[in-house]
């Protein structure tokens, strides 16, 4: 759902001072919106999706943002019909001898200083409620606290 993930990450870099939103800088793919349109009137989330193309799942027991997307991008392979792996394993690729130092151009940038927000006391200790309540209706099983 990229209107949903995308509005959150533009409003973290508005905090930032950015005045660049996500879509101004690159186009978005909406892969739930693919989805929906390939396969109208199914259940399109990522576990719907996984089983439907055949997806390994199976280490998805909670939710990830790092593993959703791996798992995604295999979903979205299978979807499009194109390459079925991501991988680029090491001994598909010969490595090109003929390179020479004064054909290669090195580009810096500037890198911009990491702003760094800290939770405040009232944050935290509502963190740690939250924990708490967690805790509580796990039978003392928060994967947070362990």
């Amino acid at each position: 759902n990229a209107a949903f993930d995308v509005g959150f990450l533009n409003h973290e870099f508005t905090k930032l001072g950015h005045t660049s939103q996500i879509e101004d800088i690159c186009s978005v793919l909406d892969t739930l919106k693919l989805a929906r349109d390939k396969h109208p009137g199914q259940k399109n989330n990522l576990d719907a999706l996984c089983k439907r193309y055949g997806v390994d799942n199976s280490n998805r027991e909670l939710h990830g943002a790092l593993l959703d997307a791996e798992i995604l991008a295999d979903v979205y392979l299978m979807m499009t019909g194109g390459q079925v792996s991501l991988s680029l394993a090491a001994e598909q690729f010969e490595p090109q001898q003929d390179i020479e130092q004064n054909d290669l151009t090195t580009i810096e940038r500037p890198r911009s200083v990491l702003k760094v927000i800290q939770a405040d006391t009232a944050e935290l200790a509502a963190h740690q409620m939250m924990l708490e309540k967690l805790q509580a209706s796990s039978d003392g099983n928060c994967v947070w606290l362990k």
